[in-house]
């Protein structure tokens, strides 16, 4: 591990974007982000070598490769994880999985000017599911994780113990929640939204303390973190 701090490959695929980057501990230093929906499986393995060659650098090269581990998207979790899981093979390298909803977390405090949230704030990622459900959780703007990953069904009462602190909204699924606040009357200057993109440099903060934790994972056994099991649509009627 050259200058003391672990160069990671970070593979992100559960929503409908996907993009690859590389991290030196906690700075980003190259990134690939393509937002053309359900084309992971052709796009994220020449992402992968694109960003390598652009760098002059090789899979060997890396210490660890990172990937999104879940919730969101089915087939992008497996296409992901799949890639990563060969590349670790091939290569010889660890395995970290970061939660997705930590990476949102983190994608959203990166798009805000330094200090605009205090210590006493909280960020809650949403990934959209159906209906008026989301994947959610709860996180301090450290990364400190204050309510776990869950299949939430949003109502009127939904995250009422944070309403008494600055809370940052994020990700797909939130703008249920500010249409419901909105139709309540509840939104103030405490409540914001930030529209920030889903990106695989939101997972180097996670992924390097990962590393130097050595949280690995199995790179045989390990699967994605779906939170539901995957239920596949009714065939339409042959006509």
């Amino acid at each position: 591990m050259s200058e003391n701090k672990p160069l990671l490959l970070l593979i992100e695929s559960a929503t409908d974007c996907c993009s690859v980057a590389l991290c030196r501990g906690n700075d980003t230093l190259d990134e690939i982000f393509e937002d053309r929906p359900r084309t992971q499986a052709a796009l994220l393995a020449p992402m992968v070598e694109q960003l390598l060659v652009r760098n002059s650098l090789s899979l060997k090269d890396c210490d660890a490769v990172a990937i999104s581990e879940g919730p969101g998207s089915y087939t992008g979790l497996r296409v992901g994880l799949s890639l990563a899981k060969g590349l670790c093979y091939g290569a010889g390298k660890p395995l970290i999985a970061v939660n997705t909803l930590a990476a949102m977390a983190q994608c959203a405090a990166d798009t805000l000017e330094a200090g605009s949230m205090n210590d006493a704030a909280v960020v809650i990622p949403m990934i959209d599911a159906r209906r008026m459900e989301v994947y959610s959780a709860v996180f301090t703007p450290d990364g400190r994780t204050l309510a776990a990953t869950e299949a939430k069904v949003l109502d009127s009462s939904s995250y009422q113990e944070y309403m008494n602190k600055s809370i940052f909204f994020t990700g797909d699924g939130s703008e249920k929640f500010r249409k419901l606040l909105e139709d309540e009357g509840r939104l103030d200057e405490r409540i914001v939204f930030i529209d920030a993109r889903l990106k695989a440099s939101g997972m180097r903060v996670a992924a390097s303390k990962a590393y130097a934790e050595s949280d690995f994972k199995d790179v045989a056994y390990f699967e994605p973190f779906y939170l539901k099991d995957f239920v596949a649509g009714k065939p339409k009627k042959l006509l």
